[in-house]
Order: C-alpha cells, then structure tokens, then sequence
C-alpha cells in the first residue's frame, strides 16, 4: 500500500514518517483491498500562539468506497494514533457488515404505492412532512441574526459527483467515511435523498421529490 504524507504549516520529521509507515501496516492487514494511504497533518495556532494543536486526516483509497479518520491533539504522534484507532474501528465495522450481509441478506423492498421500506429500519420522509418543511410549518433552526457579533461565516464548502445507490448502500458509505449523514441518488426512485444516523443505531431517510420542475409549476 502506498503512503503520502504532506504537513499544513508543520514539517513533517523523518521520525513521523517511520511511525506512519509502521501503523500503515496495521491498516493494511484490515483493509487488503485498500492502495493508498494519505496522511495529511495540520498544524493550528490559536490566541497568539499561546495554544497549539495538530490534526491528523487519514484517507484510505483502493478497491471499494473511501474510508477517512481524523483526529487532533497538541501532539501529532497523539493525534496519529487517536486517528489509527478511529479508522481501524470503521475499517473493522465494514468488514462485519460485509459478513453480517452475506450471512443474513437484508433484501430491502420498496413499495412504490405506500413508498415504504421493509428489510432495513429506515423509512423516506412524507410528502406531508417535505411539504411542512418547505413552507416552514415546521420552524428551521437558525443562528440569531440579531447579535452584533453574527457573522455567516462559510466554514467548508465541498462538491462531489452524483452517485445512484440503494438506501442499504448509502447507510454502509455513510459509516465508511464517518459522517451523521450521507447525500446520494435513490437508485430506486432517482430522487436526491439524505441518510441521516438518529440517537442510538436508528437511521432516517430525507427525499426529494417534485411533480414538475418549478418554472413548468408557475406557468401552469
């Protein structure tokens, strides 16, 4: 498995780099179908230097979705093993859903009349509840614009491909990089929909639907 290693405002010691390639290894024997490590360390100031910390980002690419870790500390070395056991851990999840899965085949159903979901405990949102959140029936929670200190500040912005997959698909990427939620193209429906992780091991499905494309909706 190939391994890259780049520093944001730190320099990255040969030290640190035999480290690296020692818990690559580590990975390597969880995910044997994974081709590539990027580490990518970040070094941070805050308060004029009085308080200093290191992020360490791991991305694992190969044969099969992305799985990405990170962690921070003040000490990188910290913050690289904090991030190699969060990225073991997933790697070892997916690994269980991948056996759980040939063992125990979910066969998830899609009645396109009720627009439920049987196999997988997940059900899309209704027209009725879209519709409230739309016209703000149901009230969106937003930062107080009234503060003198309110700024909207655009923390990151990122774009990505569209990707067609079943809800079960979206569910297991979802867990692979990490994230509370998931965004992709229902592959059964061709909606743009949302996975979303609940309190506990719920999950929750968003879709978007439309019968006719808003400037077809105002002209009739």
């Amino acid at each position: 498995m190939e391994t890259s290693i780049v520093g944001v405002g730190v320099s990255i010691s040969d030290r640190f780099r035999t480290v690296t390639e020692e818990k690559s290894v580590r990975i390597g024997t969880l995910s044997p179908r994974a081709q590539r490590l990027d580490v990518k360390v970040t070094h941070r100031a805050y308060h004029n230097g009085s308080r200093e910390e290191e992020t360490v980002e791991l991305t694992v690419t190969g044969k099969g979705p992305l799985v990405r870790a990170e962690a921070t500390d003040n000490d990188k070395f910290t913050a690289l093993d904090m991030a190699v056991d969060k990225l073991a851990e997933q790697l070892r999840r997916a690994k269980d859903k991948r056996v759980d899965a040939r063992n125990h085949p979910r066969g998830a159903k899609l009645d396109k009349g009720s627009g439920a979901l049987s196999g997988i405990d997940v059900q899309p949102a209704s027209v009725e509840t879209l519709r409230a959140v739309a016209t703000g029936e149901i009230p969106i929670a937003v930062g107080d614009e009234g503060e003198d200190n309110y700024t909207p500040v655009v923390i990151r912005t990122k774009n990505f491909d569209a990707e067609w997959m079943t809800v079960e698909e979206a569910v297991d990427r979802m867990e692979l990089v990490g994230h509370d939620f998931f965004l992709f193209i229902d592959a059964r429906t061709d909606h743009p929909s949302v996975v979303y992780r609940r309190k506990g091991w719920d999950y929750g499905v968003i879709s978007l639907t439309a019968s006719a494309p808003p400037a077809a909706e105002l002209a009739s």
